[in-house]
Parts: C-alpha cells; sequence; structure tokens
C-alpha cells in the first residue's frame, strides 16, 4: 500500500514562516527509515530548541497540527511524525505487519532514536495516549513533559456507548462483532468526529475529514485499522501501569481538553487531575478533535505553562 498521493498533502498548507521576536521557522517535510519502513514527519522550529513530540490520533495523522506547529516551533523544535498505516507512511499489508500498539511504539522510539532525540515533550492525542505512555514508561528519563488532549488512561473516561460497541469486539471477534467497529471507517463517521460536540463550525476546515479519509479508504486500510482497534484492548489492561508511573513520576502535565467530546468523556480529565493535582488545565467548548477549532489557544496554554 502507497502512502497519500502528494496532492493530499497540499491541504496541510505552504511552510509557515514569520519575522521578529518569537519568529516561527519554516515547517519542513521529512521521511525516516525506521526498521524497513519509510516514517514521514513534519518538523519545525530551532534544532537546538527543547524538542516537543506531536503524536496524532485515529483516524488522523500529522496533518491534525498544521495550525499547532507554527505556534509552537516558536519555543520549541517540534517534530510530528505519521504512523504506519497512516498519512505518508508506509503501509504494508496487514497480512505481513504487525499493526498493534506495542509494535508502534517501538516505532516511534526508533524513530526517535534515529533522529537523535533524547529528551522531549510529550503532545498525546487520542491514540498518541497509548503510544506517548510506551515511550514514557519504556524511557522516563526522555521525558521533560506530557500533554493530554482527549487522551485518556481510565477505563471510567470511556463513553458507555464506544464501550458498549467495543466490549463484544475484544470478548470474540467474529464478522458480526467487527461490523461495529467497521461504522469508524467510513466517510460519515470521519466528519461526526469532527463535528460531533464542536461549536464554532465555521472554523472547521473540510480538509480535515476529507484527508483522514482519503487515507481510510486506501486500498486494504480497513484491514490495518481493524487491527489497530483490536490491539487497542492491550492498552486499556496497561491503564493500572500508566497510572502508577504518573502518581509516582509526576511529570510536568498540562491537560487541555476538548469538553464535548463523544469518545473520551470530562471523567478521564478527573482521573487525570486525582493522579496529577499540579497539572494545569483547559477545557474548550470543542470536541474530540479540539484543534481543528481551538489552535490558537491551545497553543497559548502550551507556551504558557511548559518548558518555563
Amino acid at each position: 500500500m502507497q502512502p497519500l498521493p502528494f496532492a493530499a498533502l497540499a491541504l496541510a498548507g505552504l511552510a509557515t514562516t514569520a519575522t521578529g521576536a518569537g519568529a516561527t521557522e519554516a515547517v519542513t517535510y521529512h521521511h525516516q527509515q525506521v526498521d524497513g519502513l519509510s516514517i514521514f514527519y513534519r518538523e519545525a522550529g530551532a534544532p537546538d530548541a527543547p524538542v516537543m513530540l506531536l503524536l496524532h490520533g485515529f483516524p488522523s495523522s500529522s496533518h491534525m497540527y498544521r495550525d499547532l506547529i507554527p505556534i509552537l516551533s516558536k519555543r520549541f523544535h517540534v517534530i510530528a511524525p505519521d504512523y504506519p498505516g497512516f498519512g505518508q507512511s508506509d503501509a504494508p499489508d496487514a497480512a505481513g505487519y504487525a499493526y498493534d500498539f506495542q509494535t508502534l511504539a517501538q516505532t516511534m522510539e526508533t524513530f526517535t532514536e534515529g533522529l537523535g532525540l533524547t529528551e522531549y515533550t510529550l503532545y498525546m492525542q487520542d491514540y498518541g495516549g497509548p503510544v506517548g505512555m510506551r515511550l514514557a514508561m519504556t524511557h522516563p528519563e526522555r521525558i521533560s513533559g506530557l500533554i493530554f488532549q482527549n487522551a485518556t488512561i481510565h477505563v471510567e473516561g470511556w463513553s458507555p456507548d464506544v464501550v458498549a460497541q467495543f466490549a463484544p469486539f475484544w470478548a470474540e471477534r467474529t464478522p458480526q462483532t467487527e461490523a461495529p467497529l467497521r461504522q469508524f471507517l467510513h466517510p460519515q463517521t470521519t466528519r461526526w468526529q469532527y463535528e460531533h460536540g464542536s461549536t464554532d463550525l465555521q472554523r472547521l476546515s473540510p480538509d480535515a475529514w476529507t484527508h483522514d479519509q482519503a487515507g481510510l479508504d486506501r486500498d486494504g486500510n480497513d484491514a490495518i485499522q481493524l487491527e489497530y482497534l483490536w490491539s487497542y484492548q492491550d492498552n486499556v489492561a496497561a491503564y493500572p501501569d500508566w497510572q502508577d508511573y504518573l502518581a509516582s513520576a509526576r511529570p510536568e502535565t498540562l491537560i487541555v481538553w476538548g469538553q464535548n467530546d463523544p469518545f473520551f468523556t470530562l471523567e478521564a480529565v478527573k482521573g487525570l487531575q486525582n493522579l496529577l493535582p499540579d497539572a494545569a488545565t483547559y477545557l474548550y467548548d470543542a470536541g474530540h478533535f479540539a484543534l481543528e477549532t481551538h489552535a490558537d489557544e491551545i497553543g497559548a496554554a502550551i507556551l504558557a505553562t511548559m518548558g518555563r
């Protein structure tokens, strides 16, 4: 399977530059070879600045950070990769490649090491949560801070409606239990993920769900995404370990959250706050993909609170 054609990448917009104090640097686009796979990533900011690693969610890619990267590059060296099976990264056939979160985290770890990244703040949205928490657990010495954006590590943080869809699938994988999960791959669902809970639809760019759906619609990608969804149960099983790590290590943490998220509720925020009482929390009148409407506000919160 091939990555998205370059024309789709153009939806991300032109590289952004500015002048004067706190100027942004051009957003550039690269590929890194990782264990035989070509991993695409976006990069911006001064190379000697503190590193911010942006880990994306389903069904998006680093494209979801297109508005945030120029803001963060004023202070951080920003790196935003696409996972295997997403965006511009390679997407080998699911029959010959392990699309699970342990493998994904290992790939991202090798990716960071290939770039010589020895310390970074993790921005984690959705799938970025389980990827980032594995990176943090494996190499806590590399973590200078964590940012949670609509990424839960608590069972209580899941919407009951979503649990009802996943539970039968994880209990016994059959065509019947798989069918509700296939709904997540449909165009109307992709658009719904962006629009549901958003109170400022005029700020939602159709490029977001159009770009995501182009990836989902590639030949063989349904099998890839179903493997990731099947593997997500391993993340739930790891929640207690991740909670113990946060309660013990107490890394500098920021919570930024679209409070109308149909997947991960405000109970997820409460769980993080209980573990990390010193974490700053900002709630936005937005949905699962809060960056689509509140990138400026979230970017300002990060610059005001992280790495001071």
